[in-house]
């Protein structure tokens, strides 16, 4: 029988926030992409929690946009509420977090989608990758219905799709999410080309009908009064906005006593789920039973968008029975008369086995064949849309036969995400989390454009223009602190009064604006009206010039910091190495390095099971060979 052929440079599979960012990414490129979906209407869907950013997800959101990415833009576009978390704390762990109109963000992201020049959208199951040669290379992808589609680049992004089977109680269904079609078929052919799969798992809460809570037993919780937008790009007084509100709540002993009297109908305690579900977002009944310290644990009730009366139970994500979801959400306050719209689920997917990438997120295995988001093994929208981008450019660079760009963690939270899932072993789904970052400090939120748009331009998703208003603004931070440094400060009753006024000192010799300014209780914008001669600022370059005059000393140890480690990232192993020729490395280390293959001597340091010694052992055989 007659199939349809077709021949495109990319073809990306998946469309949630992985697939946009890598189709989009590929197009804008000037590669002709097709990017298939189960379904059109999921373009970029949130089926789990409705909201963009979050701790450390928001540095993830900022680092898209600065590279070029879509998702900052379009959450600024459709939010419905607004915070800067961790505003207490200091600026490096200061993250952007919004609320979404769910049904608007994936809407416009689709504009966007279909409105991109060179970028067409499928929907169709793809069955089989197809490869050629030897070394295997990718030669494309062939769906369901037989149609062959040629591709110089496959990048695979197909979330929690894979075999995909969604569990409350008793009930099992091989769905995907929000009862859209799973991904049956593409799994077979992954493994018959020698790709390992693993089982993960992850859920969502109830969503309940917001006409049956009494919000008057709920704190009522507002988003900022000035609204900061994630894309560099978005003009500030756009999001100014009128904002949806929040409303947090509690368990209790009695939701508690529902979930223990029925523990052993569970499907994750009752043996019906084998998959490892995340440990960072665990389910209500995990939280139960594993904290039996604790008497109660936040609920936060969250709209799902302007135009629905949906509201999203974040906090009691669940796979319990439908009967016990009732009696579980009925008992905490304000959910008393709850109406289920949708029952918590858990959702069981495959995704990769850990070691078969390189950081560019190009298979080790198969020349061409790219993969990004929740497929490889990591959580969250953020996460995904990250990898998703740099397996685009990636994707790219490999057509234009130049080297990958790989993002070092020392330079971006993106760097750690994707180290992280090409060395570890991760046994659970990857969770970024500002912890992981060893240069936090460096990679704050707020700097991602100084830090990571040149590499933007260098690729061709930043204009010169936006370049150009980046120098600006750096060499605007620069000449301001260095006028800040020669700034003296009389010790005159308006000094004072504003020291005052901040519960700070008094001076009464001459100080330093410098010095005022590192006071913990000080910044650059209180002390104004001491600093006559003080140019008029944007906003964000105040911000840097604040930030890197509180900071200094930290910043500086920071950098000194990354200079050993790049030392060691500079190191590179050659691709051909033969881990069975090096003498005396333990039998442990030889083996992970020939599973995980690091690309550098400082990422063969960070495997698990492979010591200092091994490392040394390692540096001087590389040396003996050159």
């Amino acid at each position: 029988m007659p199939t349809i052929e077709e021949n495109y440079d990319v073809v990306v599979v998946g469309a949630g926030h992985a697939g946009c960012e890598a189709a989009l990414a590929c197009a804008r490129l000037g590669f002709e992409t097709i990017i298939f979906t189960v379904s059109v209407d999921s373009i970029a869907l949130m089926p789990c929690n409705p909201n963009i950013g979050g701790s450390s997800k928001g540095h993830l959101v900022r680092e898209i946009d600065a590279l070029g990415g879509e998702m900052g833009k379009n959450i600024d576009r459709t939010f419905i509420q607004s915070k800067m978390l961790n505003k207490s704390k200091g600026p490096a762990v200061h993250s952007l977090r919004a609320q979404a109109d769910k049904a608007d963000y994936s809407r416009t992201m689709r504009q966007v989608l279909e409105r991109q020049t060179g970028l067409t959208i499928r929907q169709q199951e793809v069955a089989e990758i197809v490869t050629e040669g030897d070394p295997a290379r990718i030669a494309g992808v062939r769906t369901v219905s037989g149609a062959f589609y040629h591709a110089k680049a496959v990048i695979l992004c197909t979330g929690v799709y894979l075999k995909a089977r969604c569990i409350y109680g008793n009930v099992s269904q091989y769905t995907g999410p929000n009862g859209l079609m799973a991904a049956n078929h593409l799994s077979a052919s992954l493994m018959d080309h020698g790709i390992r799969l693993v089982r993960f798992k992850t859920g969502t809460p109830a969503r309940i009908d917001r006409k049956s809570i009494d919000f008057s037993k709920m704190a009522i919780q507002l988003g900022d009064e000035k609204v900061v937008p994630f894309s560099f790009s978005t003009d500030p007084a756009s999001v100014q906005i009128d904002q949806v509100p929040c409303y947090l709540t509690y368990t209790n002993e009695e939701t508690h006593r529902v979930i223990r009297e029925n523990i052993d109908r569970s499907p994750l305690y009752g043996g019906i789920i084998h998959a490892t579900g995340p440990r960072y977002c665990p389910s209500i009944e995990d939280k139960v039973m594993k904290f039996p310290d604790k008497d109660r644990h936040q609920v936060f009730i969250e709209p799902e968008g302007r135009y629905t009366d949906e509201m999203y139970i974040d906090g009691m994500s669940s796979s319990m029975p439908e009967d016990v979801q009732f009696a579980m959400y009925r008992s905490v306050p304000g959910l008393e008369n709850a109406r289920i719209v949708r029952n918590a689920y858990a959702i069981e997917y495959d995704c990769l086995a850990p070691g078969q990438l390189k950081n560019t997120l190009e298979f080790k295995s198969i020349q061409g064949l790219f993969s990004g988001g929740q497929c490889n093994g990591s959580s969250g929208y953020e996460e995904a849309a990250a990898q998703g981008l740099m397996a685009g450019i990636n994707a790219v660079r490999y057509m234009r036969g130049e080297k990958g760009l790989v993002l070092l963690r020392s330079e971006a939270y993106i760097g750690v995400l994707i180290d992280d899932l090409v060395t570890k072993e991760n046994l659970e789904p990857y969770r970024m989390m500002t912890s992981r970052a060893e240069y936090r400090l460096l990679l704050r939120q707020d700097n991602a454009d100084l830090r990571l748009r040149r590499y933007g331009y260098d690729v061709g998703l930043i204009s010169r223009e936006q370049m150009e208003a980046l120098e600006e603004k750096r060499k605007a931070i620069r000449d301001e602190i260095e006028r800040v440094r020669h700034v003296g400060v009389s010790p005159s009753g308006q000094v004072n009064e504003i020291l005052a006024s901040q519960g700070s000192t008094p001076i009464d010799n001459g100080s330093s604006l410098i010095e005022l300014i590192r006071r913990p209780e000080m910044n650059y914008d209180l002390l104004a009206a001491a600093d006559p001669e003080r140019p008029d600022l944007p906003e964000a370059v105040r911000e840097q010039v604040n930030i890197e005059i509180k900071y200094e000393g930290y910043i500086s140890r920071q950098k000194k910091q990354v200079e050993q480690f790049a030392k060691n990232e500079n190191r590179l192993i050659p691709e051909d190495i033969d881990y069975d020729l090096v003498p005396s490395l333990r039998l442990e280390a030889r083996q992970k390095l020939k599973t995980f293959r690091p690309a550098s001597i400082g990422q063969a340091g960070r495997l698990s099971g492979v010591t200092p010694a091994d490392v040394s052992v390692l540096l001087v055989y590389i040396k003996s060979r050159r």
